[in-house]
Parts: structure tokens; sequence; C-alpha cells
């Protein structure tokens, strides 16, 4: 299921299995909300190394629906893509849509973003939906805590999230397929309710973890922060995955506290407003400077828009042209997995620590 593989400080190299092809940590996912990774076809998905996607359960549910989806094999044979999905479960959607949305001990009562019909979402619901989604790793309902959040209030939701947690997991056994569950570690910023939270999903033995709840606005050191909180109680021979986050630099200091798994909008949401990644920060092709720049966008990844010059991408994007966002998307998202790709031959050289430091202080120092 998971092997470590290596270990260098606190960074991990390792390998999970999954019903749909093995997975290389650490690891970077594209964000597929709606069976999509907006702008790019599972081939071009393909061709910039990404070995797993996510998915959102709340927003499949809702619009086309978990059963219309099951009849088409799951969300493999729906989207066309062969490798490993990951599936959220819906808590985060309650804790964003809290307009929306009414939390009990049964579960969350939503009204839909698109019609406004009541509809309620239970951990065996959840754990459901997912299985006729057919994903290849489920994540647990939780209540995800917002930003400031009073400690008793705190400690109340992520009792809540525990009892939840106990709930799927007995879904997920009495499913008896091949699938993975992970329980997800609530806490907000309190690092003793974050230990009591990781200490009893660990005594729950859930195949792999995830920590939520962090990167809901609060700063980078306290995310950080509570990111080691969690990991430090958590199995070695576990996966982890910290969900929702984040930037290159972000994912190498998390990489470096023992997490393995990260998911993030924001290489497809940043390149859809013309911003490209590169080994010496963002660059903005709709800058002026850009208009006769023959280079590509980065020397040193190789991607199928690498072929490209900026100065071409920038005009794609400054005309309104699609291809402007579907290029720079395959560019970012090449990007974060490659980072993930130069991790794992660090990790396994031993070398990770003095060569995530070099990389992250090059990489802020800009283009000149």
């Amino acid at each position: 299921m998971f092997e470590l593989l290596k270990t260098d400080g606190g960074a991990r190299r390792g390998r999970l299995c999954t019903p749909h092809g093995k997975i290389e940590t650490p690891i970077f996912m594209p964000v597929g909300t709606q069976a999509t990774v907006k702008g790019l076809s599972p081939w071009q998905i393909e061709e910039t190394g990404a070995q797993i996607i996510l998915s959102n359960t709340y927003h499949l549910n809702i619009r086309p629906g978990s059963k219309l989806i099951e009849k088409f094999g799951g969300l493999h044979g729906f989207m066309k893509w062969e490798k490993p999905i990951l599936t959220d479960s819906g808590g985060f959607q309650a804790f964003s849509l809290s307009s929306l949305r009414k939390i009990s001990e049964e579960g969350i009562e939503f009204k839909s973003h698109l019609d406004g019909a009541k509809l309620f979402l239970s951990p065996e619901g959840c754990m459901q939906i997912q299985r006729e989604l057919n994903s290849d790793i489920r994540m647990v309902l939780d209540e995800c805590i917002p930003y400031p959040c009073e400690k008793r209030a705190c400690q109340k939701s992520v009792e809540r999230t525990l009892r939840w947690a106990k709930r799927c997991k007995k879904c997920h056994d009495a499913f008896a397929d091949k699938n993975l569950t992970f329980g997800i570690i609530q806490g907000g910023i309190y690092p003793d309710i974050r230990e009591m939270c990781a200490k009893e999903l660990a005594d729950m033995d859930f195949p792999g973890y995830a920590i939520g709840g962090v990167s809901v606005g609060e700063p980078e050191e306290e995310m950080l922060k509570q990111v080691e909180a969690s990991t430090k109680f958590l199995p070695d021979q576990k996966p982890r995955y910290v969900m929702g986050v984040g930037t290159p630099v972000q994912l190498l200091k998390m990489i470096a506290l023992g997490a393995d798994m990260f998911d993030c909008v924001m290489p497809t949401r940043l390149a859809r407003h013309a911003n490209a990644f590169t080994s010496r920060g963002i660059i903005n092709l709709k800058n002026s400077r850009f208009k006769e720049d023959a280079e590509p966008l980065d020397c040193s990844i190789q991607s199928p828009a690498s072929k490209f010059s900026r100065a071409y991408i920038r005009h794609l994007m400054v005309s309104g042209e699609t291809l402007g966002g579907t290029l720079l998307s395959i560019h970012n998202i090449s990007f974060f997995l490659d980072l993930m790709k130069q991790a794992r031959e660090h990790i396994e050289a031993g070398d990770f620590l003095a060569w995530s430091q070099s990389w992250i202080e090059r990489y802020q120092s800009g283009e000149k």
C-alpha cells in the first residue's frame, strides 16, 4: 500500500500503491474539481508527468451526480483518466459555503449553490458518493475550522470530526474494496488539539492521513507550525497529505516537515491570468517586457509548452486566445511536478535540506 523508501531528516521518499497505479512521493496533485483540470485534456495532463489528480465530491454529486458517473465506470471512465484519482469529502465546501449550510451531529445540510435545492451529506453518504465515483483515495467527512476560531469551539468541532471519521471508517471497512480512505486531522492553530486529533485518527488505523484546516487565512508561519504539529504524531508507514496548498516554497518546507502529498488550484488559476512559474519566481506574460522575448517560459523545464516563446504566449493572452491559458497551465503543472521529481531525487541523494534551501534562494531572487 505505502512503502517508505528513504528518509532525509524529516523529508520522506515513498511509494503509494492504488487500484489505478503507483504514486511516487513526494507528489503534487493537479486539481480537477469538475472532473477536468480546467482547459486541459487527460492526455495533456499526462504529458505534464501527473501521477494523480484530485476531484471534488460536493460539486460532482450536485452536477452531474455520482450515480450517473457510476454508470460510466466511475470518474476514470467518465473523464477518460486512467491513473489514480483522489476525491475530497465536501467538508471544505461546507466551510467555504457557510451561508448555505448547517452542521449537526448527523452531517451537513446544504443549499445547492446552483439552484438552492436542499441537500444533506452524512459521513455514510459521503463515503457512498465516493464509492460511486470510484476514486482511488477517498476522504472522510470533516468540519473545516475557520481562522480565527476560539479554542472551545475548535475542540468541539474536532471531536465531531473524529466521530464522523469513525463512521466513515466503518463504511470503508464494509466496502471491502482496494480503494483507500484517509482520515483528516483538524485542530485550527492549537497544537495540542491537532496532537489529540492525530493520535485518535492513528488509532483508527486509516490507510493514510490528511492535514486539513491550513491555508485558511492564517500566516504562513502558523500554517507550517500546524503541519509540523500534525505530522510528528502520525505513523511513519502511512502517507501524509496536506490539503489545498501551496506555493513552491511552501511545498519544499512542508516536505522537510514530513509531508508527502499536496494539491492546489494555484498552477492553473494563475495560468488563466497570464502568470508563469519559473525557477526565478513568477512572471506575468502581459508585462510589455515579454513582447519580443524569444526565450521559453523556463529553460530548465521540459514540457509541451517549452517549444513556444514567451512572446507568442504573451500574444495569445493579450489577444484573449484560450490556447494561452492552456499552454501556461501545462507549463505551471509541469513546473510543480518537476519540483517534486527533484525533491524525490535529492531525498534519495541525502542532500534535500541543502538543495531545497538553495532552490528557495534562487526562486526568491527573481528574474534579473
